[in-house]
């Protein structure tokens, strides 16, 4: 089972290093892992999602807690929350075809960042099930790159 980690730590050198290692002494891949500092300037969140199940994270967890600039950390997994995610795609896109991927942006209330020659720089945010689908979506024009950042997350309501 895939869980998302919220994990507030002490915004300093280092950290993210020591996060990293952590899970790859133990031998569990992050599958995306994203960095950012919050409303105070001296913490930083990252938003950690790790396959395994619960014993896995309960175990993980504890190892973080034992980290010096872990301040908290909340498994969203059972939680309601929001999710996004950004990704830029440069697709083939000759005239023939422009009319076709510009329907398919709107469609998926995305936007062309960039327009070449023959190619087209599409910008989407959205959760993993949407940002999926505009993939599948242009793969058959011809997807020249694609970059993706991981998750970010944030439980919804009121809890602090």
């Amino acid at each position: 089972m895939k869980h998302t980690l919220s994990v507030t730590v002490e915004n300093r050198p280092g950290v993210l290093t020591r996060v990293a290692t952590l899970f790859r002494r133990r031998g569990y891949n992050i599958e995306s892992l994203t960095v950012g500092a919050t409303e105070n300037p001296s913490i930083s969140r990252m938003t950690i999602v790790v396959e395994g199940d619960d014993r896995i994270i309960e175990q993980v967890s504890k190892q973080l807690y034992k980290l010096v600039d872990v301040i908290k950390i909340v498994d969203m997994t059972e939680e309601r929350f929001v999710e996004r995610e950004l990704v830029l795609i440069k697709v083939k896109a000759d005239n023939n075809v422009r009319a076709e991927i510009v329907q398919i942006v709107d469609i998926f209330r995305a936007r062309i960042v960039d327009i070449g020659r023959n190619t087209l720089i599409i910008e989407a945010t959205g959760d993993s099930r949407k940002i999926d689908a505009i993939e599948d979506s242009l793969k058959p024009f011809g997807i020249i790159e694609l970059v993706r950042t991981g998750k970010v997350a944030m439980v919804r309501g009121g809890k602090p």
